[in-house]
């Protein structure tokens, strides 16, 4: 049996997800995109990716896990308190279908994202 093909664009992404994790990341999609409608999605790596004054945040299926990339390790570590009881490494943040990142704390993530890069988009 062949390779699969690289996907298209993020439904494509979600399409080619196991069932049991396809919900879990639609529904983070959902919550990115009304939190930075401002963003681009777009594919990087095979992954999704939203960009908006550069890499924002993104997500991925991994074999035992799915991961919401942060992109800030410092923002993680931050934000610790918020994040306790998920497993992390560095800017990436790792959890379950079973037990998806709650909204709320997404949100608070990408906006503080937002912050972070316009933040240096003015500075350069």
């Amino acid at each position: 049996m062949g390779k699969q093909a690289p996907p298209g664009d993020v439904d494509d992404y979600l399409a080619a997800v196991p069932e049991e994790a396809r919900a879990a990341l639609a529904d983070l999609r959902a919550t990115i995109i009304a939190a930075a409608p401002q963003a681009v999605e777009t594919l990087k790596y095979q992954i999704p990716v939203y960009k908006y004054h550069g890499d924002l945040v993104g997500f991925a299926v991994q074999k035992n896990h799915l991961s919401f990339y942060v992109m800030s390790p410092d923002l993680v570590r931050a934000r610790a308190a918020d994040i306790k009881g998920f497993n992390v490494s560095g800017g990436t943040i790792h959890f379950s279908p079973e037990r998806p990142l709650p909204a709320p704390l997404v949100k608070k993530l990408v906006k503080a994202r937002i912050a972070e890069n316009e933040k240096r988009a003015r500075e350069k």
